[in-house]
């Protein structure tokens, strides 16, 4: 049986006020009334915007449907009540919209329909509010609160260091009605050193709170890492690009190169082309089996040479004249 999304039928949100959605009903009904409406699909829209309409103007049966909504539907958009379901506002007939009751989906008819379909009934009504009816969740029921996701963007010292911050996000709870209604909700949360780009931060028991006495959902947070403009990651290793000399590289020398925090001397060996990495051990994110951190040698020429540098470089090249660096291309 596939779940019927009534807030999407009307083409308004759950937090929809019930002048919103009488506003949204009268306009959906005229548009798609059959005596009206040559639209194709006309009839079935016009039923379906009935039915949705007969569920959330009622705030019993809206309570109902928001319960089963957060926690009978699946991904697949497929739907089997919960066990021992029976709604408290069944229908004896009489009192639907223009919509024939009759032609009312399964879904409908399932939850509503007041019997037919072979469940087991007879359960108390519990958990968001309402007593001593008959339908609904056991108020020995104990429901999970859902799970909040929450991304976190953090800078690379941040993540590297560890850090407070402090989170913003929405939680889900039951008003007086028993319809969920979105609650603002802040914390300060301690991020561990060593964390990285979409790893997750569980936080037990700060999602949604849970009803019938079950515990509160979980906070997932998402890290999301901010480009830096001298350090790239990968993995657990940083990398970081340093310029060196021509005669750095050609000498070899000992250079100061950054790392996420600090500043460290490198030994730049002899000999060294562009592009050339060094490892430094250890150096890169922390945890149990800490990363690297990865110098990327580039060499650079200043933008203008001393008349001596020329000429040493004249010197060098007839020296060197049996060099070719493009012999790979075979130029």
């Amino acid at each position: 049986m596939d779940f019927k999304d009534y807030y999407a039928a009307l083409g308004v949100s759950e937090s929809a006020s019930p002048e919103d959605i009488k506003k949204a009903y009268r306009k959906l009904a005229r548009k798609y009334h059959p005596d009206v409406s040559k639209e194709e699909g006309a009839d079935e829209k016009f039923k379906d915007v009935g039915e949705a309409y007969e569920v959330l103007k009622d705030p019993e049966k809206r309570a109902e449907y928001d319960q089963l909504r957060r926690y009978g539907a699946r991904r697949d958009g497929s739907f089997e009540p919960p066990p021992g379901w029976q709604s408290a506002s069944g229908f004896g007939g009489g009192g639907y919209t223009e919509a024939d009751a009759r032609q009312f989906s399964d879904f409908f008819e399932e939850i509503f329909g007041g019997g037919g379909h072979g469940h087991a009934r007879g359960f108390s009504r519990g958990g968001f509010g309402a007593t001593g009816r008959t339908g609904g969740f056991n108020q020995n029921m104990r429901i999970r609160g859902e799970d909040v996701h929450a991304r976190l963007a953090l800078f690379l010292e941040e993540v590297f260091h560890g850090c407070e911050k402090q989170v913003s996000f929405t939680v889900h709870e039951p008003d007086e009605h028993g319809r969920l209604m979105p609650r603002q909700k802040t914390l300060k949360v301690k991020i561990p050193a060593g964390m990285r780009e979409g790893q997750h931060l569980r936080l037990k028991g700060q999602g949604s709170p849970g009803s019938g006495g079950g515990e509160a959902g979980d906070l997932l947070l998402e890290i999301e890492l901010a480009p830096h403009p001298t350090f790239a990651v990968e993995g657990r290793d940083v990398l970081v690009t340093v310029p060196v000399t021509p005669w750095e590289a050609a000498l070899g020398a000992s250079i100061t190169v950054p790392t996420v925090g600090s500043r460290v001397n490198v030994k730049v060996p002899k000999g060294s082309s562009s592009g050339r990495k060094l490892r430094l051990k250890g150096k890169g994110f922390p945890g149990k089996h800490p990363g690297d951190q990865i110098v990327v040698l580039q060499i650079v020429m200043p933008e203008q040479h001393a008349p001596d540098a020329e000429k040493l470089y004249r010197q060098l090249a007839e020296a060197e004249k049996s060099f070719n660096p493009r012999s790979r291309l075979h130029v």
